[in-house]
């Protein structure tokens, strides 16, 4: 059977012999982040620091347009086996490490095996990879025991790093000194590292993309303080931060200052999250479905988004969000707000008013930020319909320890990243098998629905997309009946800017990618 091709053979290089000459001599931009790396390449961790930064030195085989189609990277062109069990990736020639070594398909062999055995995520996204074959030096063959249709979009540089095989080989991942000195094949070069301050990356001046990146210097700050992030971003001490850097009250004002600029794209890939309730399904109470849905009635997301995320994102009522637009399907019906069909449902599942006119007790646990707002909201919505909330908001390691560990609650609410596939980032919360006491944002609710179960393994691994789309849309009708946890809003990811820094954002993977593009723009 002939082979599915996916991609074009066109390499990207191509497009910067007719891009107008961007490069400005001894330009320096700023990137701030909240969280400082505990690493500075995501080979064996996946902290939000590593993956924003160690795109800029160590690249992926793809990167991704911001409807998560890819685009060449390392690999100029690839195809799929019409039963998904082998996938083949043409890789881009005449490309240099930076210690000067050739990048051959041995690196790329070396690195998908070391991400399926040490990498947080890799070890399940990679799971299904028998072997990889080097027929070639520019040829890489990915043989898998069964299809794994989420794993082209998998290969980003953040989430999929490619590492030197002659740098890491016969040496633990985990400890390797290059994981804080990266040697990578990206258009910067690392300097150094002043832990609790900075990273600095130097240009790379022989990138294989012929005249990028368009800047000598690329510094990372770290900066925790939100305030001390708007002040900077305000005064122009840094050039531009992600994932809502500073207070959502401040956004608009910022917004309105000439020098900056807000945009909400470039978070499809990665920090595409959604908020939501999550329900313990071994409470006295929630374990009702009609309870649950009483509590869905109840609640208003216009509300939370406009008082709580002041406008910035939008409704998700299901479990797949809005933005994941080749899974989300607007048509499954989910609860409305509507107050009296919740006193009508608490009143079927048989929980009545006391004399008090409250119905029963429960606590609501989150953890500081959003989800202590919201929290507010839901303590406030319920007490309407008689349920009285107690909400304890608590540190978030607290918080982990409690719900996912020592399972100490009735209901909680909480932000979770969807990433780029709902296998990879969505199954994990609603899959009978991944109910874990002890792990992190798993199956906390400890949902078990075997029909639920057969509809995300094989989603898994369906290779038609019309065919795993309507396993997808199958699924979100099951939890919007079920309701194990209901969301709430897609809450907008936004970076600001100065405005002289154009090409921060060109893919889904926005601040997260290799920076190539970006550049001062010309003053007119």
């Amino acid at each position: 059977m002939a082979a599915t091709t996916a991609a074009t053979t066109t390499p990207a290089a191509s497009a910067a012999s007719v891009a107008p000459a961007r490069y400005t001599p001894g330009s320096v931009v700023t990137l701030l982040t909240a969280l400082e790396p505990p690493t500075l390449v995501g080979l064996v961790n996946s902290a939000a620091g590593t993956f924003l930064v160690s795109p800029k030195a160590v690249e992926g085989l793809l990167s991704y347009d911001f409807d998560l189609r890819p685009r060449p990277q390392l690999a100029v062109a690839w195809e799929v086996q019409p039963d998904g069990l082998q996938y083949t990736f043409r890789l881009r020639q005449g490309v240099k490490w930076h210690d000067g070594r050739d990048f051959t398909s041995a690196d790329v062999a070396f690195s998908i095996l070391s991400l399926k055995a040490s990498h947080p995520r890799g070890r399940a996204t990679f799971a299904s990879v028998a072997e990889v074959r080097t027929p070639d030096a520019h040829t890489a063959v990915l043989v898998l025991s069964k299809p794994a249709p989420f794993l082209l979009t998998a290969l980003a540089a953040a989430e999929s790093p490619i590492v030197p095989r002659h740098v890491y080989e016969g040496k633990d991942l985990a400890s390797h000194p290059a994981n804080n000195a990266p040697v990578g094949t990206g258009p910067f070069v690392f300097k150094e590292w002043v832990r609790g301050s900075h990273v600095i990356y130097e240009r790379n001046p022989t990138y294989w993309d012929t005249g990028k990146p368009y800047i000598d210097r690329l510094v990372v700050r770290f900066i925790p303080d939100q305030a001390a992030a708007a002040a900077a971003l305000e005064s122009g001490t840094v050039d531009l931060a992600g994932a809502t850097p500073v207070p959502i009250p401040d956004l608009d004002r910022l917004k309105d200052l000439p020098h900056l600029a807000l945009d909400t794209r470039g978070n499809e890939y990665f920090n595409n999250s959604t908020t939501r309730i999550e329900f313990n399904l071994d409470n006295r109470y929630f374990r009702h479905a009609k309870v649950r849905q009483a509590v869905a009635h109840a609640i208003d997301r216009d509300v939370i988004l406009k008082t709580v995320w002041y406008g910035y994102g939008v409704a998700a009522p299901g479990p797949i969000s809005p933005v994941l637009k080749n899974f989300h399907d607007p048509k499954v019906a989910v609860p409305r707000f509507d107050r009296k069909r919740a006193e009508a449902l608490l009143d079927e599942a048989g929980f009545a008013r006391g004399a008090d006119g409250i119905r029963f007790r429960v606590s609501h646990d989150v953890f500081d930020g959003g989800g202590n707002r919201v929290g507010q909201y839901i303590r406030q919505a319920l007490a309407r319909v008689g349920i009285e909330v107690t909400v304890r908001t608590q540190e978030f390691g607290s918080y982990i320890r409690r719900v996912y560990t020592e399972r100490d609650f009735d209901f909680n609410n909480q932000g979770m990243s969807q990433m780029f596939d709902p296998t990879v980032g969505i199954q994990r919360f609603y899959w009978s098998k991944n109910f874990r006491p002890g792990v992190p944002f798993s199956n906390g609710a400890h949902y078990d629905n075997p029909a639920v179960d057969r509809l995300l393994e094989a989603a898994a691994v369906e290779n038609d997309p019309a065919k795993r789309r309507a396993l997808f849309s199958e699924f979100q009708r099951v939890i919007a009946t079920e309701l194990p946890t209901i969301g709430l809003v897609a809450v907008a990811q936004v970076t600001v800017a100065n405005r002289r820094i154009g090409g921060h954002t060109v893919g889904a993977e926005g601040l997260s990618g290799n920076f190539a593009d970006i550049h001062i723009k010309t003053r007119t």
